[in-house]
């Protein structure tokens, strides 16, 4: 019978013969089934890894949250706790001259007060290191400690906090060392912390007065070209916004002509 119209209506009423567009979206039908059936399957086998993917999600985040409580309480008692050592730090002195006020605390000398500071400092420093009090605690440890004549605490608390995180604490950190280190005749440590300073942009310890610390220390070794040449570039880059000289660059043009400044200043 051949490719006659018999054999087409045959295959026309049994459904053998489809066209090309037909085949083609029965193909792409297929594959959808099987797709669905092989993420079905997928996810049959992996429900238990996504479930358990899923719970470490949340406990991850709930302890995140929880190391963020935990952290701002102890912030808060770690402020609390230096506020009362700065308290003491700050009470008056019995011999001071200022009018008594009944009912409040002194202490009789500053060795006695600064004692009982450090000790207030030292827990803080120790209890709450990792918080912006504690850093600030450990520098007043150093401070304390030079009050009472200390200087091994002292150095050792300074240089902690030079070596902290914290770039403005760590320049008064780097400060303080290098006035102990002056005082203590290392000046070669204190002229390579001055160095750095001036080289800085801590606005607790701003470059400009670094430098002058500098030429100070230089002006006390003789070495007064060394202290001209500091001076000198400090009278003439200090300035401010509006281009006027710097407080920096005043006291750099005072220095270098001191009878200057002298006639200036009334009798």
């Amino acid at each position: 019978m051949g490719g006659g119209p018999d054999n087409l209506f045959v295959a026309l009423k049994d459904g053998s013969f489809v066209d090309n567009a037909t085949k083609r979206q029965l193909k792409k039908q297929d594959q959808f089934v099987a797709l669905t059936e092989t993420s079905v399957h997928w996810a049959e086998e992996h429900r238990q890894q996504a479930i358990l993917y899923g719970v470490i999600a949340v406990v991850a985040t709930i302890v995140i949250v929880a190391a963020y409580t935990l952290f701002q309480d102890r912030s808060s008692a770690a402020a609390t706790a230096f506020g009362e050592a700065m308290q003491i730090y700050q009470t008056p002195l019995s011999n001071s001259s200022a009018e008594p006020i009944p009912g409040a605390k002194y202490y009789p000398d500053s060795k006695t007060r600064a004692a009982a500071a450090l000790t207030g400092f030292q827990k803080v420093a120790s209890q709450y290191g990792l918080t912006q009090s504690g850093h600030l605690a450990e520098y007043f440890v150093g401070l304390t400690c030079e009050d009472l004549g200390q200087t091994s605490c002292a150095q050792e608390a300074f240089q902690k906090v030079a070596s902290g995180w914290d770039g403005g604490l760590a320049a008064l950190g780097k400060d303080a060392l290098a006035d102990l280190d002056q005082k203590t005749g290392d000046d070669s440590k204190a002229i390579a912390l001055y160095t750095e300073l001036g080289k800085g942009h801590a606005l607790t310890v701003p470059p400009p007065l670094a430098k002058l610390q500098l030429a100070e220390l230089y002006q006390s070794q003789g070495n007064t070209e060394q202290a001209r040449q500091i001076l000198a570039l400090l009278k003439d880059k200090d300035k401010d916004p509006n281009g006027r000289p710097g407080a920096a660059a005043e006291i750099a043009t005072q220095k270098l002509n001191p009878a200057a400044a002298g006639a200036g200043t009334p009798q």
